[in-house]
């Protein structure tokens, strides 16, 4: 089939054919026959979101870097594209090309959202690459999984021939080194997950089988090659200096998600939020210099032409240098008429000084994540500030003209009572009342708790579904406040979420039969469909509710256990029972609370 002849007829009957074409500024060209190793950077979602995740611009840049390597991006079709290349028998490409997927050496999936897996099905379906490794002969390409969701990789660990555990930047190109040996030697596939296995980091679910008891509880886990380890700790970029982030990063050539330059500020939190994968996942804090971050800045803008510029951490005001940082950025920024964004503020570290010099040109909206509506909540999920640092916060942004706040909160934490929910509307009417003389639009966003693992609160129960739905009505009611708006995540997908998230390898079978019975697009509203996933689960007899409701007990063996996220289990109890009395932890920058990210 000559694809380039049939992706052109395609183009004219889809919407929004760039997502398709490739060829935007700064894309990666080389001479395909001139590289010895052609990797698949796959986004399980669409272009216009994957376009805005920072790791694909990290990822691609770290990898084409290497001689020999050529990494070319693989979106997943939207529904109106998929239909016509299943039609005329279009097989899924890579952009950059236009090359079939399964003729590429390896093919690597992001997975930055549990409700993607059905995506990441789909796209291999669409390559015409079998769903399930075992059924992956010689000539197919590795499919290997990354991202937050791998430390919890078992609902598809039969999806994937091996997993990257941690930070990607140096693992990835180990991995690639151990492709071209291995390729050398001319041996079978099993040789090649056998060398990787044994570095650090990467995980090869083959090697490993769980054992159930007659409970259903998992009994433990039997290693099936004696090389691999026993636990596979995740890998560590221990130097962030040491590392270029990217600077020619490619500019889409229609509107996404997030259009804009982003330079990470630092990596990992040290405020220990008990609901917080990231904050555990991604220990330790490992900062870029202000120098560093200033000459990315300056070089991505004038590389990409973005007229504006955000920081991206966990917490952005949490770096060592904010004021200074954000004063000499809001400079730069200035000079070249570009906005500065500052996402992910702490209430009570925010640099009031940086934001007095940003508020004078080219605001935009800020956000704030109180997460709780009382502060006996807040000490139970360890978020360390105070009702005065959030009226205060907020009532001096206001007074500096910004206008525009969103406040988010979650429902269904530990402990929570209806007085906490009474909490999220008594904060609303405060900060409406004390800004009532200035033009404030407050939003307040609720999530639903899901229960992650490596996290102090993974052996904690969600709550059901019909919980959700009454306290989303509760807070409707009392949020009807002028100037307020208020909006929540969908319930449905909050379980299915946590079905995911906490599952083992019995529930690849309902994820299956819900991706055959046309699950696609999970993440988006319009597209999910929670019957069919409750019907998925029930034909594979599998409950959703064992693994989204259920507390789990501490001896108990988790699917995840496998996976060393270098936080041990004892700390994790240990801030699980502190949660119960509502006793807080002290930020790490305050001194070493023994976690075991420093050993």
């Amino acid at each position: 089939m000559n694809i380039e002849y049939e992706f052109e007829k395609l183009l004219k009957r889809v919407e929004k054919p760039a997502r398709y074409t490739g060829g935007e500024v700064n894309e990666v060209q080389k001479d395909p026959g001139n590289c010895s190793l052609r990797f698949g950077f796959a986004f399980p979602d669409m272009y216009e979101i994957g376009m805005s995740y920072l790791g694909l611009q990290v990822l691609y840049s770290v990898l084409n870097e290497r001689d020999g390597t050529y990494c070319e991006r693989v979106f997943a079709p939207a529904p109106d594209m998929e239909s016509l290349m299943r039609e005329r028998g279009v097989p899924l490409f890579t952009l950059e090309t236009k090359t079939p997927v399964r003729e590429l050496d390896i093919l690597g999936f992001t997975l930055q959202y549990e409700l993607s897996y059905t995506n990441v099905l789909n796209m291999l379906s669409l390559a015409g690459i079998p769903v399930f490794a075992k059924d992956r002969g010689e000539g197919m390409p590795f499919v290997v999984g990354g991202g937050p969701c791998a430390f919890n990789p078992e609902p598809v660990a039969g999806i994937f021939d091996a997993f990257l555990i941690g930070d990607g930047e140096e693992a990835v190109v180990k991995l690639c080194g151990l492709y071209e040996s291995w390729k050398a030697s001319g041996e079978g596939k099993a040789s090649f997950l056998e060398a990787a296995c044994r570095t650090e980091g990467v995980y090869v679910p083959s090697f490993y089988e769980p054992c159930y008891l007659e409970t259903g509880e998992i009994g433990g886990v039997k290693k099936l090659f004696d090389g691999a380890a026993d636990r596979v700790k995740k890998s560590v970029l221990w130097d962030l200096n040491s590392t270029v982030p990217p600077e020619k990063c490619i500019v889409p050539l229609i509107e996404t998600v997030h259009d804009r330059a982003v330079v990470e500020t630092f990596r990992g939190c040290t405020r220990g939020c008990r609901f917080c994968q990231a904050g555990m996942i991604y220990r330790p804090v490992r900062e870029r210099s202000s120098d560093s971050i200033i000459g990315s800045a300056e070089r991505q803008l004038k590389a990409t032409g973005h007229e504006e510029l955000s920081l991206l951490s966990l917490s952005t005001s949490d770096h060592s240098e904010f004021e200074p940082l954000a004063t000499r950025l809001m400079a730069m920024c200035k000079e070249n008429n570009v906005s500065l964004s500052l996402p992910s503020l702490r209430l009570d570290s925010f640099s009031f000084k940086a934001l007095g010099e940003i508020g004078g040109y080219k605001k935009s909206g800020l956000t704030f994540a109180p997460e709780a509506g009382t502060q006996r909540l807040r000490d139970v999920i360890n978020k360390n500030i105070t009702e005065e640092s959030i009226f205060g916060s907020v009532s001096q942004a206001a007074e500096l003209g910004w206008g525009t706040v969103k406040l988010y909160f979650m429902v269904g934490l530990p402990t929570e009572t209806y007085e906490d929910l009474d909490g999220i509307a008594e904060i609303a009417r405060r900060i409406m009342e004390a800004c009532r003389k200035g033009r404030m639009k407050l939003t307040v966003s609720v999530s639903n708790f899901v229960p992650k693992a490596h996290t102090p609160f993974q052996w904690e129960a969600q709550d059901a579904y019909e919980d959700f739905v009454s306290k989303h009505d509760y807070l409707k009611e009392k949020l009807k406040i002028k100037g307020v708006s208020f909006s929540y995540h969908d319930s449905c997908m909050s379980v299915v979420e946590a079905a995911l998230a906490r599952g083992d390898r019995r529930v690849t079978a309902a994820l299956v039969n819900a991706w055959e019975k046309g699950c696609r697009f999970d993440a988006w509203s319009e597209h999910f469909n929670y019957s069919l996933w409750k019907e998925a689960f029930e034909e594979a007899g599998v409950s959703m509710g064992y693994y989204a409701s259920r507390k789990r007990k501490y001896d108990e063996a988790l699917p995840w256990d496998v996976i060393d996220c270098l936080v041990s289990k004892e700390y994790l109890i240990t801030e699980n029972e502190k949660s119960k009395s509502a006793e807080t932890t002290e930020d790490c920058r305050q001194g070493c609370r023994q976690c075991g990210i420093n050993t």
